[in-house]
């Protein structure tokens, strides 16, 4: 297998050959221009040349890279909260994989449902599918955002609407345009220092952009980020640690033999730590001579993410951790098995049950509070070396530590420009490939089945995505009498995608000698992959894209977009959109579109098995592809069920918006309504019992009692190739990706530029504010999704968002007031409903000491504002939601220091 150095090694060799291949076209420089306003030019939506954001038919918001650099954080989905208020993003303190790469929202919708972009070509996903994604990321596999740094950017274009038709699977929610600077000279370094008003979270971050000429007509501008993130405590002492310290079964000094992270408290929750993280970026480009210009631009990343998992309670009933303390109610005078008996500690007979020596059940819990274990059955346990307790080795419990390394790269190469000069037909010929690779550990914690011989620290596996891609993008310029050249656009994408897994240690996902007497297999919190795997799958595309002014006040947009998968079929979409100019100052505007999401191959092939403790009996439960043998006779059974066939293939969607554009003096206006309609959205479904599959498949009227036994009958019966199930003997039951539910999201964008002069200097009010809203309308018949995830999906976000920003220079000074609005949401998962409305306030003071040096120093969250508190907070350990609009880390400040030359 090529590791990622010669993948890159490989990349590279091939970008050196193609740059000489396509130095050899002629073609013509086409240059990004700067913008920062509705007069600007965007490239994002149109492949006219000269399309100002004003008057482009669907919106389209500028955020330059300055207005990123002058907010406290360095992660850029953080600084896109604050500029887009239909943009969500919260930390994911104990959410599995989705801690490392954290799942973004676009006007409430999936990861996977906006289209990002670097320079205008398609950024490859992240390598995580988050199975733990808050309800509304559920199953997503979407970009790694966060490997961008801020300080490469010139400026980010933000389509806010359907682009399916114009570039491909996942543009229904909109499409955020990365746009790498392109100066040939200059440099500029930044070193920021930030911390929280609890003294926590101290972060820094140190950034430098160079720009350098490449001869006299082509550039390479660098940009390196280093930065790090320390974790957040923001926990309560849970009612049974508590219990446990006043019952004197457990002084409160030994938390630290509990938790390795703290000694203040059992449940570590709070921000994860960011350490090592380390960004590279090169934008590059050359102009052959006055028809032709290559470009070159990559990255390579790398950050390690650790957060932490629920306490492992030894004693407590009720919150004893399963497959690890919790036995079976025993008898308290003989620690034998008794229905009407006391709760217990679990015991495992080491040699196996029948075998030599016996051991008790458990050992009987009583006392003050339930929390102190029989004494003398204790010390039976002990001294017998044939039985074992995990409160012998492990008396505290225990909190696991979960996290892993990521590793992003990629390299895109290409030609631009006009076939000769005067021609009208421009093109831009590229190919790109990029991967995001994520190996995860968990620590502190155990594999239970393995008794007294379990480590402490596991290697569960790893997942990577690849992406290539090639791209013909032509435009050409026909003068047809309208106002402006007709437009027409055509061009043809190969992209193929790869998704592997990499089997863990063995101890990761080993079945101990205690497997059969209750404790649980694999590392417990983040069960290790027992075998590597590869899927992949390709798709085609063509499309066309006319645009023109017809008339001096009525613009008109069409495209229609083509696109055949290798595993999903064909699919066809389109967009009609349009801009009237009433009069100077007022426009209207408007579109409709069809718009699809494929899944992915991780979604569409994912295999992972592991060992769960369901209701005191261990099962294998799996994810499985519903493509593969398994998958397919689930679904003939789910059939069977009178419900109908589980298929996997493309979301499709509906958009339609309409909006107004005017200006008032030094003022300008937008208010943009939209409808979303998704139907068939991919979901992982409930449960099949693998059993109940097989025996509904055998039509001789055996009654399997086995699931071996039952492959083994099949298989001579010549219904299935038992070399498709290999590793499946244990499997109790399982779930596959599939499609199922449908939505509507409809809201309404308000966007206002206020310029003006105060107190001899300039003065810019900007106002931004969304109101989103997302209604299930089917739960699904085949595959049907539950209660938990629909109240997710409608009520998790708030419904009203905005932020109101005062920038204010005059003479050396410069300096934010930001007032940041969220309403009122839903925490159904965990209990909290009816969340009220908050404001925060963020400030920032500038000071240009001379040209090339400025100091900064800002506060976010000035009035320390914190979520509601969960009323279950004494039983997690949780003091606030995961699930915050705006963390739960309260105010924090910074410092920053700015040169340039």
């Amino acid at each position: 297998m090529k590791t990622s150095i010669s993948k890159l090694a490989n990349n590279i060799r091939y970008v050196l050959a193609a740059s000489a291949a396509v130095g050899l076209v002629s073609v013509t420089p086409v240059f990004a221009q700067e913008a920062d306003n509705t007069e600007s030019i965007i490239v994002t939506g149109t492949r006219m040349t000269d399309r100002s954001a004003g008057d482009s038919p669907v919106p389209v918001d500028i955020i330059s890279g300055e207005d990123f650099r002058q907010n406290s954080s360095a992660d850029v989905q953080d600084l896109l909260r604050t500029a887009v208020p239909s943009f969500n993003i919260n930390s994911q303190p104990i959410s599995d994989a989705a801690t490392i790469v954290r799942p973004a929202n676009l006007r409430g919708l999936s990861p996977d449902h906006v289209l990002v972009l670097v320079n205008g070509k398609r950024r490859h996903r992240g390598s995580i599918i988050s199975f733990l994604g808050g309800g509304i990321s559920d199953g997503a596999q979407g970009v790694d955002i966060s490997a961008i740094p801020s300080m490469a950017l010139k400026q980010v274009e933000v389509l806010r609407d359907g682009a399916s038709s114009q570039y491909g699977s996942d543009a229904i929610a909109g499409v955020l345009n990365f746009i790498l600077k392109d100066d040939s000279e200059g440099f500029e370094v930044v070193t920021r220092y930030g911390s929280t008003y609890e003294g926590d979270g101290n972060n820094y971050t140190i950034a430098a952009n160079a720009g350098l000429p490449l001869g006299d007509s082509g550039f390479v501008n660098l940009t390196a980020e280093i930065r790090d993130v320390e974790g957040t405590l923001r926990s309560v002492v849970r009612g049974d640690s508590q219990g446990m310290i006043d019952a004197g079964y457990l002084p409160a000094a030994d938390f630290q033999t509990i938790n390795s992270y703290t000694s203040e408290y059992s449940q570590y929750w709070g921000q994860p730590d960011v350490e090592d993280d380390v960004k590279l970026f090169i934008n590059s480009a050359f102009e052959i001579n006055e028809q032709a210009e290559v470009y070159l631009f990559g990255n390579y990343g790398e950050r390690a993410v650790t957060g932490g998992f629920f306490y492992r309670n030894p004693l407590t009933e009720g919150s004893q951790r399963g497959g690890v303390y919790a036995g079976p109610t025993v008898d308290p005078l003989t620690g034998l098995r008794a229905d009407e008996g006391v709760h217990s500690v679990l015991v495992g007979d080491l040699d196996g049950l029948g075998m030599g020596g016996s051991c008790i059940a458990g050992i009987p819990i009583g006392g003050a509070g339930n929390v102190t274990p029989d004494p003398t059955f204790l010390a039976q346990v002990t001294a017998d070396d044939n039985c074992f307790s995990f409160i012998e080795t492990i008396p505290g419990g225990f909190v696991p530590r979960f996290g892993g390394t990521n590793e992003d790269q990629s390299i895109a190469v290409g030609v631009r420009g006009e076939v000769n000069v005067g021609s009208g037909l421009r093109y831009d010929l590229s190919a790109q490939q990029g991967s995001n690779r994520t190996d995860f550990y968990i620590r502190n914690t155990i594999n239970a089945s393995m008794g007294p011989d379990t480590p402490r620290d596991f290697v569960p596996g790893g997942q990577e995505q690849t992406e290539t891609q090639f791209n013909l993008d032509l435009v050409y310029d026909l003068d047809v009498g309208f106002d402006s050249d007709l437009s027409i656009a055509f061009g043809a994408e190969y992209r193929e995608e790869e998704f592997d897994l990499f089997a863990g240690d063995a101890a990761s996902f080993e079945l101990g000698v205690l497997a059969s007497q209750g404790f649980s297999s694999s590392s417990n919190g983040f069960g290790g992959f027992p075998a590597s795997f590869t899927s992949s799958q390709d798709s085609t595309a063509f499309y066309v894209d006319v645009e023109a002014d017809i008339t001096e006040k009525l613009t008109l947009q069409a495209a229609v977009r083509a696109e055949d998968f290798s595993e999903f079929g064909n699919t066809t979409d389109f967009k009609v959109a349009g801009i009237y100019h009433v009069t100077d100052d007022i426009r209207i505007r408007g579109a409709i579109s069809t718009g699809f999401h494929a899944p992915t191959a991780g979604q569409a092939n994912i295999t992972n098995v592991t060992t769960q403790n369901v209701a005191g009996v261990l099962v294998d439960q799996g994810t499985l592809p519903l493509s593969s043998a398994a998958g397919q006779l689930g679904a003939n059974f789910i059939q069977s069920q009178g419900n109908g066939r589980p298929e996997l293939g493309p979301e499709d969607a509906k958009n339609f918006s309409i909006g107004v554009g005017f200006n008032v003096g030094d003022t300008s206006w937008t208010i943009d309504y939209y409808n979303i309609e998704l139907t068939n959205r991919v979901a992982l479904g409930a449960n099949v019992d693998f059993l109940d599959a097989l025996n509904f498949t055998d039509t001789t009227g055996a009654n399997y009692t086995s699931v071996s036994a039952a492959l083994t009958g099949l298989d001579a019966q010549g219904v299935i190739d038992r070399n498709d199930f290999i590793g499946l003997d244990d499997l109790a039951e399982f779930r596959f990706f599939s499609n199922s539910f449908d939505t509507t999201t409809t809201g309404i964008d308000v966007v206002g530029n206020i310029n003006f002069e105060f107190m001899g200097g300039d003065s810019g009010i900007t106002i931004a504010a969304n109101y989103n809203k997302t209604e299930v309308d089917s739960l699904g018949t085949v595959n049907p999704i539950g209660t938990g995830r629909v109240a997710a999906l409608e009520d998790l976000l708030p419904n009203i968002r905005g932020n109101v920003s005062w920038n204010h220079t005059q003479g050396d000074y410069r300096t934010l007031l930001r007032a940041s609005y969220f309403g009122g949401w839903d925490d159904t998962g965990n209990g909290v409903n009816g969340i009220g409305a908050e404001v925060l306030i963020d400030v920032q003071v500038a000071y240009q000491f001379s040209d090339q040096l400025e100091f900064v120093a800002g506060v976010d969250n000035l009035l320390d504002t914190y979520p509601q508190e969960n009323p279950g907070a004494l039983g997690s350990g949780q003091l606030y939601s995961e699930s915050s609009p705006f963390g739960f880390n309260g105010g924090t400040w910074y410092v920053q220091a700015r040169f340039t030359y």
